[in-house]
């Protein structure tokens, strides 16, 4: 399945995650923010389960903000682990 989700309160602009039947991480790309970084923390995550890649990034914030982009992408895999 792919889904596509819009942050909010940080640099990137688009999430689109691909996660197996299982809910494996098949493929993460990030549009916007730190490309070195958010490159880096897609290739981590991908063939993990979504649950543990959310355990390990939600509540993560950036700066002064109350959210990062770990975070949000935390938030894109619950929502599509709920579809």
């Amino acid at each position: 399945m792919t889904y596509t989700y819009t942050p909010r309160g940080v640099c990137s602009r688009r999430m689109v995650v691909e996660l197996s039947d299982s809910g494996v991480i098949e493929n993460v790309r990030i549009d916007g923010g730190c490309n070195g970084n958010l490159q880096g923390i897609s290739r981590l995550v991908q063939g993990m389960k979504a649950e543990e890649a959310i355990a390990r990034m939600e509540g993560i914030s950036c700066g002064g903000k109350p959210t990062s982009c770990p975070d949000q992408l935390a938030q894109a895999l619950r929502i599509a682990l709920a579809k």
